[in-house]
């Protein structure tokens, strides 16, 4: 069909198991579109899926970079879309799966920015900027001059960061005061879970409380004592930068339990809030992957 399926949404709500139902009864194939999945040892924290729960189904984008590299969206982009086309050319559906919302939206679009011509000169110097200084110092440059699009931006998304700074430099005018589009690269189906708040808090909770059974806190100090920096993008993910910090304080499994809940519920609103505006989404009453396959290929074939 030419077409994209779309398993988005909050965390902890059954997307992984959606996902590779629906691909494989589509005979398709899962491309993972979460910022954690990508780092090979970060396995209990991201709830990274077992080969059961990947059902036979081929999955793509998960251990693909060190946990001492940094990787952007850029980086995605660039990993992911030829996958996209290649699953695309030999006749598959693929089903693009995952919460991190700035790489979903990578692949789902290609942005319009404008009439403003690319200079190379000027882009190749933020590029070494970025080398030197880091996507950070990137960033609050463009917060300085387009705060409206430097909010709208994560100072991973290297690339469109310094796509608005390029703008700026060469018209004096803000990026975002320019009409931008997104543009659908493929068409596409988008589906989420609805849980009713308490619910998904509820399963929030659960899954936490799983993590630390199976070994969070272990999985974090063999991070650590492999090299793995505190302060490296992997340990910023929700679960590891908590439990960096609660060793140092010497906080109880608990303590860290409960801020790990909290932040992960505050990331969950985020996380709902974003998806909103996805084009074509169709929410779901909770129910089994099983169950719910088949309301979605339903959706997709129409």
């Amino acid at each position: 069909m030419n077409k994209i399926l779309v398993v988005c949404g909050a965390t902890a709500t059954g997307k992984t198991a959606l996902a590779a139902e629906c691909a494989r009864i589509l005979h398709g194939e899962v491309i993972s579109a979460d910022a954690l999945l990508v780092y090979k040892g970060l396995n209990i924290g991201t709830a990274k899926p077992t080969q059961a729960e990947m059902r036979g189904v081929t999955h793509y984008m998960i251990d693909v970079c060190e946990p001492t590299e940094a990787f952007s969206v850029s980086d995605f982009e660039r990993l992911a879309l030829p996958l996209l086309e290649d699953i695309l050319s030999r006749g598959k559906t693929p089903v693009l799966c995952g919460g991190t919302g700035f790489y979903m939206n990578a692949l789902l679009y290609k942005s319009s920015f404008g009439n403003t011509p690319a200079d190379l000169r000027v882009r190749q110097e933020y590029e070494r900027m970025e080398k030197e200084k880091g996507r950070d110092h990137l960033h609050a440059l463009l917060q300085e001059v387009d705060p409206e699009s430097a909010r709208r931006l994560h100072p991973n998304d290297v690339k469109r960061v310094i796509r608005a700074l390029e703008i700026y430099e060469l018209t004096g005018q803000k990026k975002s005061a320019q009409k931008d589009e997104a543009i659908p690269r493929y068409p596409f189906c988008a589906v989420a879970y609805d849980y009713p708040r308490e619910a998904l808090y509820g399963r929030i909770g659960r899954r936490v409380e799983e993590m630390f059974a199976q070994g969070l806190v272990d999985e974090v100090k063999g991070l650590l004592a492999r090299g793995v920096g505190e302060n490296a993008q992997c340990m910023q993910g929700i679960g590891y930068k908590e439990v960096v910090e609660g060793l140092k304080n010497g906080d109880s499994d608990s303590t860290m339990s409960e801020i790990i809940k909290k932040n992960t519920r505050n990331y969950a609103k985020r996380q709902i809030t974003f998806f909103k505006r996805t084009q074509n989404l169709h929410w779901l009453a909770p129910a089994s992957a099983e169950q719910s396959a088949r309301e979605v290929i339903e959706l997709y074939e129409r």
